[in-house]
This record gives C-alpha cells, sequence and structure tokens, in this order.
C-alpha cells in the first residue's frame, strides 16, 4: 500500500493528499496517514514542503467537513442518523460524539480526527446543533493543522526508514497488496460480525410502537425513560408522553429508584 502511495505522490503530488484527505472526510474508510507520512517522506527530498503538504491536506478536509456540516444544518438529526445506519460501530456513534460536543463544545473539534469515527460525525453534529460557520471553520482548520502536521513531520523525521520500507514493500510486489488486502479484510468482517450481534441483540430486546401503546391503553402503566443526551433532546423535542429524561452519565443514580414491579422502558435517539 505504501509502495503504491509513493508512486501516486511522485505522479499527483499535493493533489493526491488534497484528495485522501477530502475523500476521508466525506465519510469514506479510507487511511489518511499513510499518505500523510509517505508525503513528509517525499518532502524529505526537496519534491514538496512540508507546509503546502500541511495547507493541501487542510483544505481536502475541510472541503469534506463542510459537506458534513452544512447538511447537518439542513437536515438536522437525520444526517446523523443516516451516519449511524452506514457506520460499522452504530452503537457509539452518535452517543460518543454527541458527549464529547456537549462536553468540549467547538473545542472538540480540534482533537476530532485524532479519535476513530469522531472526526466523521463531529462536522454535522455541529451543524445539527447550529455552531456558527466561523468557530467551526477555525477550529476545524486547526485540528486539521495538527493532525496533518503531526503525520507529516513524522514521515520526514524517519523518512530514511521510510524510503527502505517503500523499496522493501516494491521488491514484494504482488505479496505486500496481499497481506495489506488481507488484514483490511479482517478487520472490515470483525467489524461488520459485530454490527451483527449488536443489531440481533437489540431485536431481541425491542417493544414496537404498538406493542408499547398495547401496554399503556391495557393498563399495564410502563415506566418510559427517555435515555437520548441532553443535546438530542434539544434538536428533537418530542418525545413519549409520561417519560421520564434521565442522563445515561448519571443512570446509576436512578436505578434505585426505579419500580421493580413495572415493565421499563428505555428508548434513544
Amino acid at each position: 500500500m505504501m509502495a503504491e502511495i509513493g508512486s501516486l505522490h511522485a505522479q499527483y503530488g499535493l493533489w493526491f493528499v488534497f484528495l485522501n484527505l477530502f475523500v476521508q472526510q466525506a465519510g469514506v474508510p479510507v487511511p489518511a496517514v499513510p499518505t500523510l507520512v509517505v508525503a513528509g517522506a517525499v518532502a524529505a527530498d526537496g519534491q514538496l514542503t512540508l507546509p503546502a503538504i500541511v495547507a493541501a491536506a487542510v483544505a481536502g478536509s475541510l472541503a469534506g467537513d463542510l459537506i458534513w456540516y452544512v447538511a447537518g444544518r439542513i437536515y438536522g438529526y437525520r444526517v446523523l442518523q443516516l451516519l449511524c445506519r452506514i457506520s460499522i460501530s452504530p452503537d457509539s456513534c452518535v452517543r460518543e460524539t454527541e458527549t464529547r460536543f456537549t462536553r468540549w463544545g467547538a473545542s472538540s473539534l480540534i482533537f476530532a480526527k485524532f479519535v476513530p469515527g469522531f472526526s466523521t460525525v463531529a462536522p454535522p453534529v455541529a451543524g445539527a446543533l447550529k455552531l456558527p460557520l466561523a468557530p467551526f471553520l477555525a477550529y476545524s482548520t486547526i485540528g486539521a493543522a495538527v493532525y496533518a502536521g503531526i503525520a507529516a513531520a513524522a514521515g520526514l523525521f524517519f523518512h530514511r526508514e521510510i524510503d527502505r520500507l517503500l523499496a522493501w514493500l516494491e521488491t514484494m510486489g504482488v505479496y505486500a497488496l496481499l497481506v495489506v488486502g488481507a488484514a483490511l479484510a479482517l478487520f472490515i468482517a470483525a467489524k461488520w460480525w459485530e454490527r451483527r450481534r449488536f443489531f440481533k441483540a437489540l431485536r431481541m430486546a425491542r417493544i414496537a410502537v404498538d406493542e408499547l401503546r398495547g401496554l399503556i391503553d391495557g393498563g399495564h402503566d410502563p415506566l418510559v425513560v427517555d435515555v437520548r443526551s441532553a443535546s438530542a433532546r434539544e434538536l428533537d423535542p418530542r418525545s413519549i408522553p409520561g417519560a421520564v429524561a434521565v442522563d445515561t452519565e448519571t443512570i446509576d443514580e436512578h436505578l434505585s429508584g426505579l419500580p421493580p414491579d413495572r415493565d421499563i422502558i428505555l428508548y434513544c435517539a
């Protein structure tokens, strides 16, 4: 893979860096760190410069971020639901992002690129929560510059080792691609199986809307608990009548007060 990246850098230079970061931030699960590291190694030979690499990476990253930011501003939570349908980690896709964004605010965009999954979901969350464009661009630019700068600087510093690695991969030829491809396939298969198990567990523990209505109309008096985050309730104020709002971070404090003789039904975003 790195040998192919090195060849692409030699042919297309900064355009490849821009495209790789744009595609990654647009939501396609392709790695950007190998591209930036190899670009830094190429800079050691004088073919590229570190500031130009960082500028191309920031431009590509912002272009992808802006697409999701605007989508979040226009469509709100529907965009997040779409992202979590296609995510390979749907159980924590929105919840962890909401928690981080609510706790740290716009400054969370600075380290978003370093957290897998968070980098893609953070821009639409920022848009849905109506973060103004100026601070969004400012924090996203800083985050992208730090992310790209560290990776490219590592490539520049370890350029001799990277050159030797690229040469070794070239001698392996197609075998190197097979090993990398097999590792990637195993990772995707493991995440797919995890996703499948998660949704199977949800189906086993899920109650349909009609079933809940039947319990309520039948006098069973189920206790309905709204465990959406504060930001989710703010974005979508609709709720099931009679539901009790409980924050998942403090749910342990409420467990002792939940009646053991009633059906307890939780719902989230």
